[in-house]
């Protein structure tokens, strides 16, 4: 990835363009299913969105390689898409753009309240 890339975030766009043509590929109910974990999977996201790449990229391919064998969606994901997305951020308590956030805050504070009373 080029710096150019990087700073104007056009690889992301790339990516983000071929996994819909992909997805578009792909039946209806896994279209829809599809659609519910990008938007539950979209607070996890670091700034620029780049660390759910890889993730999302490994979704879609499940999602292609089981609509190709004919299974049903429930059969693939069960009827709790949202356990799913947790399950691959780390569980319930994954942390989301918030909670770095918030951490960062706290640190930045703390340092500032160190300095004085130091």
């Amino acid at each position: 990835m080029s710096f150019w890339e990087t700073i104007t975030g056009s690889d992301i766009t790339r990516e983000s363009k071929a996994f819909e043509s992909r997805a578009e590929a792909l039946p209806a109910d896994y279209r829809v299913a599809w659609e519910k974990i990008k938007v539950r999977l979209s607070p996890h996201s670091d700034f620029t969105g780049r660390n759910l790449i890889p993730i999302l990229d490994g979704v879609l391919g499940l999602l292609e390689e089981t609509a190709a064998e004919g299974q049903e969606i429930d059969e693939v994901l069960g009827a709790d898409i949202d356990g799913f997305c947790a399950a691959l951020v780390g569980g319930e308590g994954g942390r989301t753009y918030r909670d770095r956030w918030r951490a960062q805050l706290n640190r930045n504070v703390a340092r500032k309240l160190d300095r004085l009373g130091g």
